[in-house]
């Protein structure tokens, strides 16, 4: 098997894929950028996969949907598509992805906000010439300066905090939001949460009473509005918080350090700087409105699709799209057998990301409660016991549901990362126990955009690999094929993993 890999890696012609997108993806603009989410993938390698391994009408599943763009892709490129998350804020966006809202309502309604409300929130951030805050920069509990952005030159203008914003800010700082439900987070020192976390520490009262307003206002518009632009606020709810970091010593690795300080950004987790911004909430909703706005209108595809919630319709060709909230390993069980062509997915891997816990705050803001006993994760949470040896319980029954449901020929593309050699033994061990799944080989993929995360944490992965198993069938060496044209493709197991510390 090995020679034929190698062999046709150089005799089969080249077809119209770009294999370049793939080792240089050109970052996430537009849709794809609208909202963070935990381990996003490049278009690049998801569309890669879609082209390479289905035809049209061919079967997609995706049992750790995540942000959705994958499902976008797949509906354009004519597949059906089914996606399964047990995170609330995945399919609501997983949602959005595939049915874009109006441009010209969405500009309808942020201009209705803009007339009802705005003055409302903006007259908490007044300053004492009456103009509005921008930013406030804080210390700990000091505040060192506020900034207003100038109506004549479009420009900030910096100025020392005055008793009279020290008054303002105390009218809100007892604040209880009367409109978000309490989050609920754990003892997870990994991202910086305790059991008696509240809203109140991640955002200022002041924040929490105009999010209220938000909210309130929203609710009073028409339905299919009103998801987008919750979604909205959930997008731009990490630069209202305090979690925004203040960025000094700007140039310091070209030896060209200025003592500016500039905005920086909510990262991961629930960290909460020290020196940290509060942004005025109004404005970073409506920049992430008016983003949202210029994506819709950008985006040529404007056909909308029937969502189901279950999986028949779309098994029996009666629809092409399924959304399902819930874990994996339930609702698949009602899969039948040899049905889907490609199962393309990033499942949760290492302690890293405890995605229910840091999309709480998300959720909350949306009036979600999510279903954190049946999450397939490791967590550093101890009560959650949600174990390395839970977590490879449950992965181990999803796999033998992959085999079960994959097509002769079927493929599952498996997006990996660890730094930890158990969590490739696991893969090694288990995925090579399964009768009929068989490793056939794996590529780089790239991240596709600068990240504060990848640039600065030291030891911190630079790519992820797409692990390739294909169910046996007549059709293996034919359906592998695009694969062996890229020029990082390797057949043999990622070994080095296994062999670290």
């Amino acid at each position: 098997m090995e020679n034929y890999y190698q062999l046709n890696l150089f005799n089969h012609s080249q077809n119209s894929i770009n294999y370049n997108n793939l080792k240089y993806p050109k970052g996430y603009k537009g849709l794809a950028r609208f909202h963070k989410y935990w381990g996003k993938k490049p278009i690049e390698s998801l569309s890669f996969l879609i082209d390479a391994l289905t035809q049209k009408d061919d079967l997609i599943l995706d049992p750790f949907l995540g942000s959705g763009l994958v499902a976008r892709e797949a509906l354009l490129k004519k597949r059906r598509f089914i996606g399964i998350d047990i995170n609330p804020i995945a399919i609501e966006l997983s949602n959005l992805m595939v049915n874009l809202p109006c441009s010209f309502q969405l500009q309808e309604a942020i201009n209705n906000l803009d007339q009802k409300i705005k003055h409302k929130i903006y007259k908490t951030y007044i300053l004492e010439d009456d103009k509005i805050a921008s930013h406030y920069l804080w210390n700990g509990e000091e505040l060192i300066s506020t900034w207003n952005i100038s109506n004549f030159k479009k420009t900030r203008e910096e100025r020392q905090p005055t008793d009279y914003d020290c008054i303002l800010i105390n009218q809100y700082e007892n604040y209880i939001s009367k409109s978000l439900r309490k989050i609920q987070l754990f003892n997870n020192s990994r991202i910086n949460t305790t059991n008696l976390l509240t809203l109140n520490d991640i955002f200022t009262g002041r924040a929490l009473y105009n999010i209220d307003i938000l909210r309130e206002e929203i609710n009073h518009l028409p339905q299919n509005i009103q998801k987008p632009l919750l979604l909205s606020l959930t997008a731009a709810s990490g630069q209202m918080s305090k979690m925004v970091f203040a960025i000094t010593s700007r140039g310091k690795n070209q030896n060209k350090i200025t003592n500016k300080i500039e905005v920086g950004s909510w990262v991961v987790g629930y960290w909460r700087p020290k020196l940290h911004f509060e942004i005025n909430v109004w404005n970073c909703f409506e920049n992430k409105v008016n983003n949202l706005i210029k994506s819709v209108i950008d985006n040529k595809e404007k056909e909308r699709y029937l969502v189901s919630t279950r999986l028949e319709p779309v098994i029996n060709k009666n629809n092409q799209l399924a959304l399902i909230l819930g874990n994996n390993l339930t609702v698949l069980k009602e899969c039948p057998d040899e049905v889907v062509s490609l199962i393309i997915t990033d499942p949760p891997h290492g302690d890293r990301i405890p995605y229910l816990e840091l999309s709480e705050m998300w959720n909350s803001l949306l009036g979600k409660i999510p279903n954190f006993t049946e999450e397939i994760v490791i967590s550093n949470a101890k009560n959650r016991e949600k174990n390395k040896e839970d977590y490879t319980h449950n992965m181990s029954i999803f796999l033998k549901t992959a085999s079960r449901i994959l097509k002769p020929s079927g493929i599952l593309a498996l997006f990996f990362n660890a730094k930890d050699k158990d969590s490739w033994k696991f893969l090694k061990q288990h995925l090579t126990s399964l009768q009929y799944l068989k490793f056939r080989g794996y590529f780089p993929m790239n991240y596709s955009a600068q990240s504060v995360i990848q640039d600065n944490r030291e030891g911190s992965l630079k790519s992820d690999f797409i692990l390739i198993y294909q169910k046996s069938g007549i059709d293996d060496l034919e359906k592998l094929k695009p694969l062996l044209e890229i020029p990082e493709w390797s057949v043999e197991f990622p070994e080095d993993f296994l062999k670290l510390n």
